[in-house]
This record gives C-alpha cells, structure tokens and sequence, in this order.
C-alpha cells in the first residue's frame, strides 16, 4: 500500500515545475509558494485520474503516456537516484545514475500506474504547511492526502530550487521513498554495478518493495 501511496504521489507532485509558468502569469501565481503549486497542481492530477479513470482502464498505454508525462516534467529524478545509491554513487558517471533513475521511476509506475485508478473517494491533496530545510537544501511541504471513506495520509514532499521547484523525495506517514530505497538497493549495489542493478529493475528481477509499515 506504501508503494503505491508513493507512486500517487510522484505523480501528483510531479506537475509542479510545468505549472509554474502558467502561474508566474497571474498576480496570485508571482507569490505562490511551492506547497500552494503542488497542491493545486496535484488536484488538477487527482481530478483527471477521476474523470478519466473509464478511459484509462480501457486503455492501459493512454494512462502511462498521461502519469509518465506528468511525472517526468519535474521530478529530480537524477538527484533522487544520487541521494538513493549514496556511497555507490560517488565517482559514478551521469550516464549510469540516469540508468539507475529511469529504471527505478519505470519500475514504480509499471507495477502501480493501474492502481492509481482504485483511489475512491474523492481523494485530494490539502495543505498543511511549508519548512525551510536544513543548510538551504530547499524546503519540505506537508500536506495530507484526503479520502472520503479512510484516515488522512501525511503526504510530505521535499522540493528544491534547481532551474525550477523540484521534488526529490516523497515522506510517506514519516518514512523516506530515499532512505527506504538506500536501504534495499545497498546489498544489491555492494555485489553488482549501476547499471546490472539498473538492468535487473527493468526486467523485473529487482523491485523496490515497501516500507516496514506498508503492511497496514
């Protein structure tokens, strides 16, 4: 369940940089906050997802052209990946950590994307509030994820400034999509390189599982 919450997560925080210019033209969008984007952006995604969700049923490809293209407008995807091989990625080239990145993004998203149209209940993002992180590594934006017939989720979201507000991790009621994927992929990348690492998500031989508490 963690997985896929993580999944539906990107995917609603993903908009946030593609939204920006439309935003930067109205008087409201010169002072919106990154929290304030992403919540609207993702609504935006929630809805779609809602009233598409006949359509993307009946055809599976139109449903990953959509979360893909949302989902790889502004996620960090290669700073995230850095941030998950830790030691293992230092002195790795950009070509390996973008191998690493891509699989692990298509990973997610072949084995949840069809989820994402099971969410009942009207679900939306609300706002809760925005953190500066620590020594200007950008900023962490909490927001709960509501549904008409469960609990809210705390959904966070930390975002930095790189040509453009970005999200390179997704807190998950307090557990790190980062720190959770550092874990699992450390014995893996101790034996193999990147790219066999990366190769083995892309057949299906590697997949990140979820956290501890994704049982509930």
């Amino acid at each position: 369940m963690k997985t896929l919450l993580l999944s539906l997560s990107l995917a609603l925080g993903a908009p946030l940089l593609a939204a920006a210019p439309a935003l930067a033209q109205t008087p409201q969008a010169a002072t919106a906050t990154p929290g304030q984007q992403i919540v609207a952006t993702g609504n935006r995604v929630l809805a779609t997802l809602q009233q598409r969700r006949a359509e993307f049923r009946k055809d599976p490809a139109a449903l990953r052209v959509f979360v893909n293209g949302e989902l790889r407008t502004s996620f960090d995807s290669l700073y995230a990946a850095r941030l998950v091989l830790g030691v293992h990625g230092r002195g790795a080239s950009d070509a390996d950590v973008k191998l690493f990145a891509d699989a692990l993004v298509d990973n997610l998203m072949q084995r949840y994307g069809a989820a994402l149209l099971d969410f009942e209940g009207n679900p939306r993002l609300r706002l809760k509030g925005e953190t500066a992180l620590p020594g200007g590594r950008g900023v962490k934006v909490s927001t709960e994820l509501l549904r008409d017939n469960g609990a809210p989720v705390p959904v966070d979201y930390l975002v930095r400034n790189n040509g453009g507000w970005k999200i390179f991790d997704v807190m998950i009621e307090g557990v790190s999509y980062v720190q959770t994927f550092r874990s699992q992929f450390d014995g893996p990348l101790q034996q193999k390189s990147i790219a066999q690492v990366a190769a083995e998500l892309r057949n299906g031989a590697a997949t990140p599982a979820p956290a501890a508490k994704a049982g509930r």
